[in-house]
């Protein structure tokens, strides 16, 4: 099987079935060739229904629910977005075609060059990748219209929501296992937020964020 073939079996296979309809977003699956971000020992995986391993044990997030996440943020082409848990830049790159400008953060020094030396040679100019604990957001940039969390944490903190402009919006997968929601959460005053739940999955957790004490006293 080519590789053209294999990417039509990703969208048409993996990607659809996760309700992923916006026809903007599946054309960038198609343009935006996911193989050029993923760890060459790992290549011949990249449009498998599969999260890759990465190095300090993160993960690639499988294509269906990065393309899931990246519609349901539903991005205009005149807003920022902040990514947390930028990897090896994927994600961004398929938010830079649909938003004005992306600031991606990872903690992982290794994974920050990896994603800006990936988004260069893919010729996106419009995405800042930056090293900085995502438990505080990105205040420097802020504030933002969407902010969208690559992986799992166990609530959301309110100095992320802190970073919404009004009507912003945040997605995040929420919870604990074996049970987790993907949450859109809307900033709709200055203290005011609501949240809807879109889907369940299970995501790996992003790094440094609170977990819950196991005992209550």
């Amino acid at each position: 099987m080519n590789v053209e073939q294999a990417r039509f079996n990703m969208i048409e296979q993996q990607i659809r079935p996760w309700d992923v309809l916006d026809p903007t977003v599946l054309e960038l699956l198609s343009s935006v060739h996911r193989e050029d971000f993923v760890p060459e020992a790992h290549r011949g995986q990249a449009l498998m229904d599969l999260e890759i391993p990465l190095d300090n044990g993160r993960a690639l997030l499988a294509p269906r629910v990065e393309a899931r996440l990246v519609q349901d943020i539903s991005l205009q082409k005149d807003e920022t977005v902040l990514l947390i848990g930028a990897a090896t830049g994927y994600m961004a790159a398929l938010m830079a075609h649909l938003a004005q400008r992306v600031v991606a953060i990872d903690a992982d020094a290794g994974l920050v060059g990896a994603a800006r030396a990936n988004l260069k040679k893919a010729g996106i100019s419009n995405v800042e990748v930056a090293q900085a604990d995502g438990t505080q957001g990105y205040p420097g940039k802020a504030p933002y219209d969407a902010i969208l969390l690559a992986g799992s944490v166990a609530e959301v903190p309110q100095a992320l929501l802190d970073q919404l402009k009004p009507n912003g919006r945040l997605v995040a997968v929420v919870g604990q296992l074996p049970m987790m929601y993907a949450t859109r959460y809307t900033r709709e005053g200055q203290a005011q937020f609501s949240s809807q739940q879109l889907f369940d999955t299970v995501l790996p957790r992003l790094t440094g964020f609170t977990e819950p004490s196991q005992f209550k006293f």
